[in-house]
Parts: C-alpha cells; structure tokens; sequence
C-alpha cells in the first residue's frame, strides 16, 4: 500500500484501554493512526510503546474543547493529508446516586462522553468525506438498561447511541458510515478498579459466556465496523458483551465513585 493509499484512523481516548487496543489493531493491519488523548504524558509514552513513528501522531486534546478539536483534525490533515476512520472512544464516568451526582459532574460526563463524538465528528467529516469512511461510537450497555448509580453515565451513553442514528442517516450522502459499539464488561483498568471481587463474582454469572471480555475483542468489532467489509452496514450498535443483554439481566450495584477519562 503507498503512503498515499495508506487509509489513516483517529481513535480518542487512545492511551490506553479500549482506545489503544483499537489503535494496535489499525496499527496491525497497515494503518495509520492518529492517538488522541487528554493525558498528554500517558499517552506519548503509548505511542512511543508502539515503535511505529512513521505511522502514528500522538494529539493532547479534551474531546469536549471545540477549538482542541479542530486544531488536532488539522494536525492530520496535515501530517497524513487524510482521514478514513474515526473512533470516538473518549469517555469518563462517575457512580454516584443520582441524589449525591453534582451539577458539575453531570456536566463534565455530558461534555465529554456526548458532545465529545459532536465535536469530533463535525471537524472530522469534511476530511471524511474526501475518501468516505466510517465512524464508530463506544456506547454502552447501560445505554440500553437502566441501574443504580449510572443516571449520568448511562444517560450520555444513551444520548451517544441515538446520536450514532442520527449521523448514519446525516452522513451516508457523504460516504460516512456510523456505527456504536457497546461494550459489556471489558477487563480494563477501570474495571478493575472499580468492580470489587463481590461485583465481579455477580457480572460472571449474568454473563452467558461467564467472563469479562477482552480490549482486544472490542478493538476487533470496532475495525470489523470500520474496514470495508462492513461497507453496507451503518445506524447499527453492536453489542460486544458476551450475551450479557440477551440474558436481560440486570446491572450489579457499583459502590463508590471511579473516572476514566
């Protein structure tokens, strides 16, 4: 593939987790790539993990910053001179009563986790657009499933699944396809911090397939979404959650309060 051929993604979020999963997996399959993060330090020790100088760009950017946005879409443009994925991974939450969730937490979860992939996308298309592509939003579960201590998180997620309906329909005439992923379960950092043995113990049994699931699994189904093999799907979520909706099971109790940002 010439470097001019060479197709080029912007995963947000991207310094670890899901996000840099997903980036190794564009990575693996001769992409480009763009890593986006708001953890400026974490994230350029990631990429320089990565060994890869000539097929990557580091961008410190808050996805909910208008501005940040439009300056780290130019940043690709001209480093790469295109863009045909993008992924809005970017994400933060906050477990907390919806009683005891504060006007400024709820604001913040909104910025980033709904208007975050607005943003993003509005600065994104017009370069989209010259090759067409595809976006993918990480939604949720708890988009599609109310419980205790998600109001805002699961609020935003659900705005986020609605909104990737919206953008398919908007965008197809440009040649964009989008789509949403919704993790369940994901045996990442956040996880682990915030799911006690007890809760974990819980998830397992309400999973049919009885385990957490991989970065590496969604990173799968996200370049699934974006590569051209999925060239007539778009307006659709998948859920990647080991059946964990299809047992129509409710959501464990988290106790206490975790960011990932």
């Amino acid at each position: 593939m010439t470097p001019s051929a060479q197709k080029v993604a912007l995963v947000t979020g991207a310094a670890r987790g899901i996000g840099l999963a997903a980036a190794k997996r564009f990575l693996a399959d001769g992409w480009r790539v763009a890593l986006l993060d708001i953890e400026g330090e974490l994230l350029h020790a990631a990429v320089a993990a990565l060994k890869q100088p000539d097929d990557t760009l580091a961008l410190t950017c808050d996805v909910s910053d208008a501005a940040g946005v439009a300056a780290a879409i130019a940043a690709i443009s001209g480093r790469f001179g295109r863009l045909d994925a993008l992924v809005n991974n970017a994400g933060t939450a906050v477990f907390a009563p919806v009683l005891e969730t504060s006007d400024a937490d709820w604001s913040r979860i909104m910025a980033v986790n709904l208007t975050g992939p607005f943003l993003c996308t509005k600065a994104a298309a017009p370069l989209m657009r010259e090759h067409g592509g595809a976006i993918v939003n990480i939604t949720s579960i708890s988009a599609v499933r109310a419980s205790t201590l998600r109001s805002a998180y699961g609020t935003s997620k659900a705005g986020l699944a609605h909104l990737t309906k919206q953008l398919a329909v908007e965008l197809a005439s440009l040649g964009i396809r989008v789509n949403g992923v919704a993790p369940g379960p994901v045996e990442t950092a956040m996880a682990k911090a915030v799911h006690t043995a007890e809760i974990r113990a819980d998830y397992h049994d309400a999973i049919p397939l009885n385990r957490y699931g991989l970065e590496e699994e969604l990173a799968e189904a996200i370049f699934f979404l974006c590569s051209d093999r999925a060239s007539y799907i778009t307006g659709q979520i998948l859920a990647v959650d080991g059946g964990f909706d299809a047992a129509g099971i409710g959501l464990p109790t988290l106790r206490g309060q975790r960011r990932n940002g």
